[in-house]
């Protein structure tokens, strides 16, 4: 059975729309408060948010059908996604909920689950919710209803655990320029940086509950590049909105993505023999990434784009070590789910024992060049699977050969077409994926 709501990355929409909406919220909150709490021992369910302003709203709305369930309410506020994942566990939660629509504009929000380990839902369970929100809302006795409390002290809880994933004098010494995205990191990495030595110049700290990604955080970091040139730092770090993800940015401003980073930590745990095993990637890493490990003699595999499949392919061929081009980064030794803020930390543990400095470890990778087009439709999924747009795809996937390959998949968080080339030549990149996306947007 397919699922209606649920995506690789929970539900997402714009707010106010046909589908996140104050009583869409209370309802999911209903339906999850009844398969994830309901039935579990201390009937709980934790809550954070990142800063957009409809998060207010969502939050209340799931806090009121969480209650009607009998589900009791931990709110923690703003909190990167990681770490509601890891205070989920670490509480003894019957599940967790973030309110976040990641790298998105303020206008999008979205709602991800954990399960009590920290992991994402199972098919199940998100069929299970899925089937009970089209049911009558059936409210507990007065007696029963769930009761909502805040825990204050949940940011410190979490800055601790990220220093334990590194050495206590890691960054002394350092420059860093940090971007927090404006989101859910705003009032967390920096304390986590500083606190282990760095000397920090932070921008994107200052939510308004509108500039979250704003021309700023792992998707836009020309900011973090002047900034980093101008203050002659040794790097930069860029989370998104939750703090899931991040790029890096060398002394000389030029962008370090999420493979490059897989890539020199993959390398350089492999020297140590820490490796244990191979690296999962996604249908979306770049082909030099994969050369490059494969000459090494570590083994490659990719699964379908979204973390939640990189972690069960992890599991699965117990491998600790994989993730995104985007900077969705997973070491399964640090942390259960991606971290924008100790995959920074991961990094940074590279670079102080290898003596390198990023620009020159990022250099060992040859990066294939990649063009991406987004094509709007409303359809992206059908689009996807159109025998024409097929079929023009594998002529040019024929015609680049064994320097090249073309990926055409609908987004899974927005209502577009992503067509993707990669070739060793940047010219053929850019002229086939533009000949593909005209063709794909001729068909909508």
């Amino acid at each position: 059975m397919s699922k209606k709501y649920f995506g690789t990355d929970g539900i997402r929409g714009k707010v106010g729309g046909s589908l996140i909406t104050a009583e869409f919220a209370l309802r999911l909150g209903y339906a999850a408060g009844k398969i994830l709490g309901a039935a579990m021992p201390n009937k709980t369910i934790v809550i954070g948010k990142d800063t957009r302003v409809s998060g207010y709203m969502l939050e209340s709305a799931l806090e009121a059908g969480l209650s009607s369930a009998g589900v009791n309410i931990i709110l923690f506020g703003p909190m990167p996604t990681p770490a509601v994942a890891w205070l989920t566990k670490t509480l003894h939660a019957s599940a967790g909920i973030v309110i976040s629509a990641s790298h998105n504009p303020y206008y999008d929000n979205g709602i991800k689950f954990f399960s009590q380990t920290g992991q994402k839902l199972n098919d199940e369970q998100e069929l299970a919710i899925e089937a009970l929100l089209d049911q009558p809302m059936q409210m507990v006795e007065s007696a029963q209803l769930g009761k909502a409390k805040r825990l204050n002290d949940v940011a410190g809880r979490y800055i601790e655990f990220c220093k334990r994933a590194a050495n206590r004098q890691l960054l002394a010494g350092k420059k860093i320029v940090l971007d927090c995205a404006n989101g859910a990191s705003y009032h967390i990495a920096p304390q986590v940086f500083e606190e282990l030595g760095a000397d920090i110049t932070v921008i994107g700290n200052q939510p308004d509950g509108f500039n979250i990604n704003q021309d700023c955080g792992s998707t836009e970091v020309l900011v973090l590049s002047e900034k980093v040139i101008e203050t002659k730092a040794d790097l930069g770090i860029a989370l998104d909105g939750d703090g899931d993800r991040v790029v890096m940015v060398d002394h000389a401003g030029n962008e370090i993505n999420g493979d490059q980073l897989i890539f020199m930590v993959a390398k350089h745990l492999y020297d140590l023999n820490q490796l244990g095993g191979g690296v999962v990637g996604t249908l979306m890493s770049n082909q030099g990434m994969e050369a490059g490990l494969k000459q090494m003699g570590i083994d490659f595999v990719r699964a379908d784009v979204g973390d939640r499949y990189v972690h069960q392919e992890l599991r699965k061929r117990n491998w600790i070590l994989g993730g995104e081009s985007s900077g969705h980064i997973l070491n399964l030794n640090l942390a259960g789910t991606g971290d924008g803020i100790i995959s920074a930390l991961m990094v940074l543990e590279v670079i102080m024992e290898t003596g390198k400095n990023l620009k020159d470890l990022a250099a060992e990778m040859e990066l294939y060049p990649q063009v991406m087009i987004n094509v709007k439709t409303d359809e992206p999924k059908q689009l996807a699977q159109n025998k024409q747009l097929l079929e023009q795809a594998q002529l040019v996937d024929d015609n680049l050969g064994d320097e090249g390959r073309v990926l055409i998949r609908p987004s899974g968080t927005e209502p577009k077409l992503r067509v993707m080339v990669e070739a060793k030549n940047q010219n053929k990149a850019a002229e086939f994926a533009k000949k593909l996306a005209d063709f794909a947007e001729s068909l909508t």
